[in-house]
């Protein structure tokens, strides 16, 4: 039977990369923010665009884990077909409830979004997990990247009679003004749209491949140089990549998705070596705190931001008043700005600890 214990080190990255998403989601002011903490505006990678295929890695991960335990004690596949829908469907509901806020218009909901691509990714890779070992998912996961690369570089953009890749002149923004429902994010195109789906899928299949990894008969010490070597790897042929297909979050390029799971790798593989191999734990409580309740947490900062960011006071909302008053006294704008967004996260984290003190894991 295969090993399936918990995994402290996922946990903690899982925990790790919410506080991080939400940093990046809610500064104190958008005008007033570090480069690093923002995304590239087209082709780059700054470290907040590792955020969403960090977690989508994670995803994959636990996919691994958590139906190959189901599997082995011989669970229903029909029942666990029923639960992967009825989970997806749930994810992509909160979702869209989120962008509904703060006013509920129904005519301007967007469709796409941070959750809405965890629900589609999940319900892809779980089903795809269920009937595929791990050599048939990773090339399909080639195969996904290769089509990818070669729809949005060699058709021709519909009106322009060429492939093209601007910011809503591309395949994959041609594709979203036709099909997508809804209002797009950038009016044009949406960093969230259909055809760039379809690559995000394969950041939860290399989650998938490490899971079986990690669930392997290998020495943990041995897993931990197979996720550095192939971390290393993929950093490289993304690189190689991204010199005809550049490496780009918003159309989630094939570059992107080699460059990104190769940073998840070495991260998880850096984690699992100090917490499951040393056993150095110390300072993992925060990331455990966060990571049990993820999506929880991630639905409840938006709904704190409804008080922190949207409730005007004399004309200007909380954030706003903190970064003009401190950024009188002292440091930048931008480093309030950092500070609030910091604070922020502190104050997510008390709901986080009373659910996790009490045992309370909100399961989608």
């Amino acid at each position: 039977m295969t090993e399936t214990k918990r995994l402290i080190s996922l946990d903690v990255m899982r925990g790790l990369t919410v506080a991080a998403m939400i940093v990046v989601n809610y500064p104190g002011s958008e005008l007033f923010s570090y480069a690093p903490l923002n995304h590239s505006k087209w082709n780059g990678l700054s470290p907040t665009d590792l955020i969403a295929p960090i977690f989508l890695f994670v995803v994959g991960v636990s996919i691994a884990f958590a139906y190959t335990k189901r599997l082995e004690m011989g669970a229903s596949k029909t029942d666990m077909y029923k639960k992967i829908v009825v989970r997806s469907i749930k994810i992509y509901l909160v979702g869209l409830i989120l962008n509904l806020l703060p006013d509920f218009n129904f005519a301007d909901l967007r469709y796409t979004g941070t959750l809405p691509r965890i629900a589609l990714v999940f319900l892809f890779c779980a089903i795809l997990f269920l009937n595929t070992n791990w050599k048939k998912q990773a090339w399909i996961g080639f195969f996904i990247l290769l089509a990818y690369w070669l729809a949005m570089l060699f058709i021709p953009t519909p009106g322009y009679d060429k492939p093209m890749l601007e910011p809503g002149m591309n395949l994959a923004a041609w594709i979203d003004t036709k099909f997508l429902p809804g209002t797009m994010w950038q009016k044009t195109w949406d960093p969230e749209g259909i055809l760039s789906t379809f690559p995000s899928f394969v950041s939860g299949i290399s989650g998938m491949v490490v899971g079986r990894l990690l669930l392997g008969k290998l020495e943990k010490k041995d897993k931990v140089i197979y996720l550095m070597i192939g971390g290393f790897v993929s950093i490289i042929l993304g690189y190689l990549w991204n010199l005809h297909f550049p490496c780009n979050e918003n159309i989630w390029s094939s570059s992107f998705v080699l460059i990104t799971s190769g940073v998840a790798a070495l991260f998880l593989g850096s984690l699992f070596y100090i917490i499951d191999i040393l056993g150095i734990t110390r300072f993992t409580e925060g990331g455990l705190i966060f990571g049990a309740n993820a999506i929880t947490v991630y639905f409840l900062a938006d709904i704190w931001a409804l008080f922190f960011y949207e409730l005007k006071m004399g004309g200007a909302s909380l954030n706003e008043h903190f970064v003009t008053f401190f950024s009188g006294y002292g440091p930048s704008p931008q480093f309030w700005s950092m500070i609030y967004a910091v604070l922020f996260v502190m104050v997510n984290f008390i709901p986080a600890l009373v659910l996790y003190r009490k045992r309370i894991f909100i399961k989608l």
